[in-house]
């Protein structure tokens, strides 16, 4: 699965969008599973951490919720699991569809700027044991959102570093990954600081 052709960013938001905005009062997270496609473990990461720097990470338990999701499938394309399963106490989650829906539409802009932004660099980064050294980095981030949520809207920082992993893999784009890390260094550091400062 690691090896799939890039995936593009700006049809899986359509997607997601158009799902969110069928009528629907709420979007469970099964629905956007169900949405994603199997063909690359880039989605399963990028959605999630792109909720987390929306204003639906905003809503009590969100940011939590996100981080979970992000572990369990984090952990399983780490043990290399063909076909990522979700526990159903996760997967009934859902949201308001018409917020999921203009978050959607807010973001699907800037997400066919990253289209055409990010393709291809460095593509050795991104083969199967770039995107497990990934998965593992991005259990550690869903394992200190609690902590960042010390500080109202910094669980953005370690959110967007999953969606910069997700995102590299989805486009299989090296160097895109290569920022991810330096994203997520940057906010564990940031993390510590604000950790000491407090004592």
């Amino acid at each position: 699965m690691a090896g799939a052709e890039p995936v593009s960013v700006g049809g899986i938001v359509a997607r997601i969008r158009d799902r969110a905005a069928a009528g629907l009062r709420t979007v469970s997270v099964d629905d956007m599973v169900a949405v994603l496609g199997r063909r690359s473990y880039g989605p399963f990461l990028f959605v999630p951490g792109l909720i987390g720097v929306t204003p639906l990470s905003g809503i009590p338990m969100v940011p939590a919720i996100l981080a979970v999701i992000v572990a369990v499938f984090a952990i399983q394309i780490v043990l290399g699991r063909s076909h990522l399963w979700l526990p159903d106490i996760l997967g009934r989650r859902s949201f308001d569809g018409a917020t999921v829906a203009d978050a959607m539409a807010r973001i699907e802009p800037v997400a066919e700027k990253l289209d055409r932004w990010f393709y291809g660099r460095l593509p050795g980064l991104t083969g199967r044991h770039g995107v497990r050294v990934a998965a593992l980095v991005c259990v550690l981030l869903a394992a200190l959102v609690p902590f960042f949520e010390m500080v109202p809207f910094a669980g953005m920082a370690p959110m967007s570093a999953i969606a910069a992993f997700g995102l590299a893999i989805l486009v299989r784009d090296g160097a895109l990954m290569l920022a991810a890390i330096l994203i997520s260094l940057t906010s564990m550091a940031g993390l510590v600081w604000v950790l000491l400062a407090a004592v």
